[in-house]
C-alpha cells in the first residue's frame, strides 16, 4: 500500500473509518490530549507515551493498546528525513470486541486485580498480518465495504489472544469488572466535566465505595480523580480556543474554572504555555 503523503502533513485520515497514518521526519515536543481506545502500531521510528508518571516506549516490534479513554502525552522520541517515523492509530470498537468474546476459542477471562487502561506487547506475525491487510484494502477502496469488517474481526480476535492486552479488553468490557465500573465513572466525568467533582458521586455511578473507587481509578488511570478531570478540562478549554476562536477567559469559564489565574497556571503548566501563546503556536503549525 502506498501512502499518499502531502508536504508538511503529520497525519492523514484514510478511508477506513478509524485508521490514521501518521509520519513525522523529526522528533516532536510532547504533546497532551485525550486519548480513546486504539490499536497503535508503529513501522518505522520510536514514540513514549506518558500517563500520569509513567512511561510506555513502542517501536517497530510492539504494539499499544488502549482500552480506555485516558489524557497522556506522548513524544516522538526517533525520527529523520531520511527515516521518518511511520506509525498508525486503529479507533477500537469495543462493541464488536464484546460480540468476540463469547467465542469460545477465547481463554477464559483472567481474575487478576485491576491493570492499566494501557499497555505495550510484543508484536506478532498473526497480528501483523492482519494489520497489514487492513491497510492493503485503501489500494482497493471498493472492496473496503466487504471485507473491512471482517478484518477487523481479526484483529480484535488476535488482540484478545493475547496474554496481556486480552485480559486488559476483557476487563473493561465485562459488566461485573473493575475496569469497567471505573470506565463508567470515567464517561460520567467526561460528560460533565464542567461541574464540581464530587468522589463520593463518582463512587456511586461507578457502583463502589468511595475508597474502593478511588484506589481502582489510579490503578486504571494512573492519575486521581482530581488530576483527570483537569486534563479533560484543559484539552477541552484547548479545543475551544484553537477551534472554535474562544477567548482563554470565555474557555477557562465554560470548562468549569472560576478562577482565571489558576486556570492560566494550570493551562502553562501541561501545555508549556501560556493560553494565548500556545494556540498561536497550534495555528502556525503544521496539521
Amino acid at each position: 500500500m502506498i501512502a499518499k503523503w502531502t508536504e508538511g502533513k503529520h497525519r492523514t485520515e484514510t478511508a477506513i473509518p478509524g485508521l490514521v497514518l501518521h509520519r513525522w521526519s523529526s522528533p516532536t515536543e510532547p504533546s497532551s490530549y485525550m486519548f480513546a481506545p486504539h490499536l497503535c502500531l508503529i513501522a518505522q521510528g520510536v514514540k513514549r507515551i506518558l500517563l500520569g508518571d509513567e512511561a510506555y516506549v513502542y517501536d517497530a516490534q510492539t504494539f499499544v493498546v488502549s482500552s480506555v479513554e485516558l489524557p497522556i502525552v506522548s513524544h516522538i522520541l526517533e525520527a529523520t528525513p531520511e527515516k521518518p517515523y511511520l506509525g498508525l492509530t486503529l479507533e477500537l470498537d469495543l462493541k464488536e470486541i464484546s460480540r468476540l468474546m463469547l467465542h469460545s476459542s477465547l481463554p477464559p477471562a483472567s481474575s487478576s486485580p485491576t491493570d492499566r487502561g494501557i499497555g505495550v506487547s510484543k508484536l506478532t506475525p498473526p497480528l501483523l498480518n492482519a494489520v497489514e491487510r487492513l491497510l492493503a484494502l485503501l489500494d482497493t477502496p471498493e472492496e473496503i465495504p466487504v471485507f473491512q469488517r471482517l478484518v477487523e474481526q481479526e484483529i480484535y480476535y488476535r488482540l484478545l489472544m493475547d496474554e496481556g492486552q486480552g485480559t486488559r479488553l476483557r476487563q473493561i468490557i465485562m459488566a461485573e469488572s473493575r475496569s469497567n465500573q471505573i470506565a463508567r465513572a470515567i464517561d460520567w466525568m467526561k460528560q460533565h466535566f464542567d461541574q464540581p467533582l464530587h468522589i463520593s458521586e463518582l463512587a456511586k455511578h461507578a457502583g463502589m465505595s468511595p475508597s474502593g473507587f478511588h484506589q481502582h481509578f489510579r490503578a486504571l488511570t494512573a492519575i486521581s480523580p482530581l488530576q483527570f478531570q483537569k486534563r479533560i478540562r484543559l484539552n477541552e478549554a484547548r479545543r475551544l480556543m484553537l477551534l472554535e476562536n474562544m477567548d482563554a477567559g470565555n474557555a477557562a469559564f465554560r470548562v468549569g474554572y472560576e478562577s482565571p489565574t489558576q486556570f492560566n497556571r494550570e493551562y502553562k503548566r501541561m501545555f508549556g504555555n501560556p493560553p494565548r501563546t500556545d494556540i498561536k503556536m497550534l495555528q502556525s503549525a503544521p496539521v
